[in-house]
């Protein structure tokens, strides 16, 4: 069996990275266009800032517990039955969440490429893809993620880049927007395009060092942050507030009118969508993989692969309730604003009564946790070498106090010697 703690906290911050980056990027600037207008780059910033605070309740809990994730240890904080109904309440918005992941998936894909294929069928085959693969373990969770992180993020970067020549600053102007009748509920629909990140409690006892959490936290929230902030400003400064609006998936858009120098590619629409799949991919894999990891957490099971396959059904039932892509991106935005009282809220409320009731420890004192930062712990070490010496005697092998030492008594490293440490005899 793998040890459980070998995540890294670079390894923790791909995770944050490659769960945030995905479907909400295509329609990200045009939900920041209708908050702020040309204000969109300083609402989706403001937006940044509220999914940072939820996430940095959640790993300051996961620093005060580093062996439970929020599931378990919300029972010692709040008492048995209100943690169970805010558990079934992340299960049950995380269960919605991934179902709507996998629809706007379907939508895009029957939409711009496969224009004659079934959606259920689209959206079927993304879930199945995304169930199978969460019969892993955590630690190949993680290795999955950092897989496919560089194949997301340099793509990105590189098809934003090349979009700026066509950037016309002045549709940037003024900075503070206009228009700012729908900025507090445009606010909430970005800042919920960051509730992937909640998967952090799940990611930090598994850690090496759960002290590091926040580093890592901070690194994967500026990175996706700066991501969604440089998308939202290339679509806003080539396009205009204006026409942003009248946009269904700006950032689509934004890669059909970029090309690589010398023309060798005029449109990088048919490379974004191969990016912006595997992006889709990691997000609804976090998703499922923590929603069936809760529920086996919940139901105080070992193992959560029983219901990588059970859940899918309820998936697909939800992803297929919305009648067209209007209604469904209505209930993306009911139901992400709601969401933010589950990932920012309830965190907060726990980490508060954490304080109050001084539950857990501070963050430098690895509290509940006896881990000795080799990727290792001590209680399990411990329980293997009281496990040797059963088997090989209370004393060692032949002497009462030899460590070492085939036959000495005292001797450390010596084969024979009785108190000496290089096998001398006691005295010579």
């Amino acid at each position: 069996m793998d040890n459980p703690r070998q995540v890294t906290a670079i390894q923790a911050a791909t995770v944050l990275i490659s769960t945030i980056i995905g479907v909400g990027v295509l329609p990200l600037p045009l939900f920041a266009a209708r908050g702020a207008g040309p204000g969109a780059p300083l609402l989706t910033a403001g937006a940044i800032l509220i999914a940072f605070a939820g996430l940095y309740f959640v790993t300051k809990l996961g620093q005060r517990f580093p062996h439970q994730t929020i599931i378990q240890y919300s029972g010692q904080l709040i008492g048995k039955w209100p943690a169970r109904l805010g558990a079934l309440l992340i299960i049950v918005f995380f269960g919605e969440l991934t179902a709507l992941t996998s629809r706007e998936f379907g939508e895009v894909v029957v939409t711009s490429v496969l224009k004659r294929t079934p959606l259920d069928v689209t959206v079927i085959v993304m879930l199945l893809l995304a169930a199978l693969s969460t019969r892993a373990s955590i630690t190949s969770f993680v290795y999955i993620h950092q897989f496919y992180v560089p194949l997301v993020l340099f793509p990105s970067l590189i098809i934003i880049a090349l979009s700026l020549k066509n950037a016309n600053p002045l549709f940037l102007q003024p900075v503070w927007g206009q228009d700012m009748h729908n900025v507090m509920r445009e606010l909430g629909t970005i800042a919920s395009l960051f509730n992937g990140a909640f998967v952090m409690t799940m990611i930090i006892p598994a850690m090496r060092n759960p002290p590091r959490a926040v580093r890592a936290s901070v690194w994967g929230m500026c990175i996706a942050g700066g991501v969604y902030f440089l998308i939202v400003t290339a679509t806003i400064s080539v396009f205009g507030p204006e026409e942003t609006k009248l946009l269904l998936w700006p950032t689509l858009e934004l890669a059909k009118v970029t090309s690589l120098p010398a023309n060798i590619l005029e449109r990088l629409d048919a490379a974004f969508l191969a990016i912006w799949v595997t992006a889709v991919f990691t997000t609804m894999f976090s998703g499922y993989y923590f929603t069936i990891h809760s529920i086996s957490q919940l139901l105080q099971l070992k193992d959560h692969k029983l219901f990588s396959l059970l859940l899918m059904p309820y998936v697909f039932t939800l992803a297929m309730m919305p009648k067209n892509v209007i209604d469904m991106y209505y209930t993306i935005s009911i139901v992400g604003r709601i969401g933010l009282l589950i990932t920012i809220g309830y965190p907060f409320l726990l980490l508060l009564v954490a304080i109050v009731r001084k539950k857990g420890g501070n963050a430098g004192e690895r509290p509940q946790s006896s881990y000795n930062g080799d990727g290792g712990d001590d209680t399990e070490r411990a329980k293997r070498a009281n496990g040797a010496k059963r088997a090989n005697g209370p004393d060692g092998p032949d002497g009462p106090d030899g460590r070492d030492g085939a036959n000495g008594s005292d001797g450390s490293d010596g084969a024979n010697g009785s108190n000496g440490a290089d096998g001398k005899p006691a005295g010579t």
